[in-house]
């Protein structure tokens, strides 16, 4: 099968209302930021291509989740066919950072064997308003066996790091538990993902 891609991932990005999930997102892939908040309703994807360390061309299919809990029962559909997780929260938000543990709980709840997962920080830019240190972001990143990356959508800060952080964790798993096997189009709506949740990310 021909194709401009050798990946093709799944990554959800979770975190509360608030935390700059969408911001992070539209900094990555659109090179836009935007003062205003906006809740995100549902869920929203984007795509983006991208090298990695190995010279492979990942596309990455990023998926902006609700943080609000009447929408967690639409996300957590999304959450079976995700090759990897980026669990953010907000630095200036102390409960945002708590809540980190319920979505990891989630993501042990739904998520399959093999999915990777990093945990971001977000809004370095607001040192004055900051709640939670880097020492506390590193030690449960720690707890959970995962990265962790401190960013901020408005300045840019590790933005682009993050998302390849996330990319070539998912595809180093990938290749150690797996090896190599050929591109399958992954559908864009998990109810239509079904019959692949046992398979990992594509690769060509």
């Amino acid at each position: 099968m021909n194709a401009d891609y050798d990946y093709l991932m799944k990554i959800i990005v979770v975190g509360e209302s608030g935390c700059g999930k969408s911001s992070l997102l539209n900094q990555y892939v659109d090179k836009v930021y935007n003062e205003s908040f906006v809740s995100t309703i549902g869920v929203d994807f984007k795509f983006k291509s991208i090298t990695l360390n190995s010279g492979k061309t990942a596309k990455l299919q990023l998926w902006d989740t609700a943080g609000q809990e009447r929408f967690k029962t639409i996300v957590a559909s999304y959450w079976r066919s995700a090759d990897g997780v980026v669990f953010v929260f907000d630095l200036t938000d102390l409960a945002s950072f708590e809540a980190v543990k319920h979505w990891a709980l989630e993501a042990d709840k739904y998520l399959r064997p093999g999915s990777q997962k990093i945990l971001v920080g977000n809004k370095t830019d607001l040192v004055e308003e900051r709640r939670v240190t880097r020492e506390m972001g590193e030690a449960l990143a720690a707890s959970m066996g995962i990265d962790y990356i401190e960013t901020s959508a408005k300045t840019v800060e590790n933005v682009d790091q993050a998302f390849t952080l996330a990319a070539e964790t998912v595809a180093d798993n990938y290749q150690n538990l797996h090896g190599i096997r050929t591109v399958k189009p992954r559908p864009a709506f998990p109810e239509d993902d079904k019959k692949d949740s046992a398979s990992c990310c594509a690769m060509m």
